[in-house]
């Protein structure tokens, strides 16, 4: 509990310190575009999924919130592929071992980028771990969310319909 309360406590004093959408990412703007290596498969670059909802979750192995929606996001990812949603993780660690270890743990099926100089994680700015980010087919950021509670998959399972309906 009185982790759980510190946790709370640090969440709360990043947000004080931004606003809902930071600077470099702007709600209903174009995300920022990039190009990462895939851990496995091809590289990937951003501008080149439009046409597709895409879910950006950007994670790290010594995230324990990050390793608790692993599950989670598989489970998006299965459901939503056929409707068009493209989910990628963004790893930020400097050891893609790390991330593969974590990829092997959860039995990842979606693509895991690799942000090893951290050079896309600083361009979006998002002061948290996890963060995930919500792009519509326009490539426009719909959604941001920092942090993860159990749950908040149920949210981003809505937010996906919606962008599905659209």
């Amino acid at each position: 509990m009185k982790r759980l309360v510190k946790v709370l406590f640090m969440l709360a004093l990043a947000a004080l310190g931004q606003p809902a959408a930071s600077a470099a990412l702007q709600m209903h703007a174009t995300a920022p575009d990039f190009t990462l290596r895939a851990l496995t498969g091809p590289t990937l670059r951003l501008a080149e999924q439009r046409g597709h909802i895409v879910l950006v979750n950007f994670w790290a192995s010594w995230c324990g919130p990050c390793r608790q929606e692993m599950p989670q996001l598989n489970r998006l990812h299965d459901k939503y592929r056929a409707a068009g949603l493209v989910l990628v993780g963004v790893n930020i660690d400097d050891d893609p071992r790390l991330a593969a270890e974590v990829a092997t743990r959860y039995q990842l099926r979606f693509p895991v980028l690799l942000d090893t100089d951290k050079a896309v994680v600083k361009r979006y700015d998002l002061g948290a771990m996890p963060a995930t980010v919500l792009i519509d087919r326009d490539g426009r950021v719909r959604q941001l969310h920092r942090g993860y509670r159990e749950g908040l998959e149920l949210t981003y399972d809505q937010q996906i319909r919606e962008l599905i309906k659209e």
